[in-house]
């Protein structure tokens, strides 16, 4: 088993000093002209490569279509940072997912974010506030440890693609939030374009989407989807809630 990296998110790295809009404005302007017409494969290009080398950090659940951007990201630079939320409350077998694609892509650098002890013993002392208020459970457990550690990034990549979520619907390749530029390279992609490279590449499966799990996030807000359902009906099932809270910041503009 490969070792992972913890990053301690009780302390967090202060930001960098931003540029001024106008500046911000006219490198995104650019970097949308050059993504366009480009394939993910392109796009990934762009956030690992050139300008932005060793300042980029990707994103990943480590979940259903994770290794699908992995792989991508393996083949340009297999010593990428990844930035991986173990919230504590995780399926097992997404952990042990996360090792198997961690050895079977030669990934060279996943960093395992978690609250702090203080955190947890402040926010959530008996570990159920999930049944009481998912907002602030994700709040704490996921969005507060990824600020920190992207702290020190210029950009960041994710596997979001636009059919996922409304939320999602609007988003662009390349877009600017939270004082850095991201990436979403996958982000025109559909299932049949997501399990048709998994084949091809004959990537490793999360072993609980065959089980009835095909979006899978931390297991007390995550249930098997029944025939019909859309795919991420399993997602805090019965609430108004379609994202963690990660990715909800303006992403279009600055």
């Amino acid at each position: 088993m490969s070792n992972v990296t913890v990053i301690d998110t009780k302390r967090g790295i202060a930001p960098r000093p931003g540029a001024t809009d106008a500046t911000v404005s006219a490198h995104l302007k650019e970097l949308q002209d050059k993504a366009a017409g480009r394939d993910a494969h392109g796009i990934l290009e762009l956030a690992l490569t050139g300008e932005f080398a060793g300042k980029t950090a990707v994103v990943s659940s480590f979940g259903a279509e994770s290794a699908v951007l992995l792989k991508l990201v393996a083949d340009i630079d297999p010593n990428t940072p990844i930035l991986f939320l173990n919230t504590g409350k995780l399926f097992g077998e997404t952990l042990r997912y996360r090792d198997r694609l961690q050895d079977v892509l030669g990934l060279g650098d996943v960093r395992s974010l978690a609250p702090s002890l203080e955190a947890r013993e402040k926010n959530d002392p008996d570990g159920t506030l999930w049944s009481r208020d998912t907002d602030a459970c994700c709040d704490f457990r996921k969005t507060i440890p990824l600020a920190k550690a992207l702290a020190p990034f210029q950009a960041q990549v994710t596997g979001r693609k636009r059919f996922q979520t409304r939320e999602r619907a609007d988003m662009l390749p390349v877009e600017y939030s939270a004082g850095r530029y991201r990436f979403n390279p996958l982000w025109q992609w559909d299932l049949q374009q997501l399990e048709a490279f998994a084949e091809r590449n004959n990537l490793p499966r999360h072993p609980l989407v065959e089980d009835g799990y095909p979006s899978i996030g931390c297991m007390p807000c995550t249930r098997r989807v029944q025939a019909g359902e859309d795919y991420r009906a399993g997602r805090w099932s019965g609430l108004d809630k379609d994202e963690c809270g990660i990715h909800l910041t303006d992403g279009g503009g600055i």
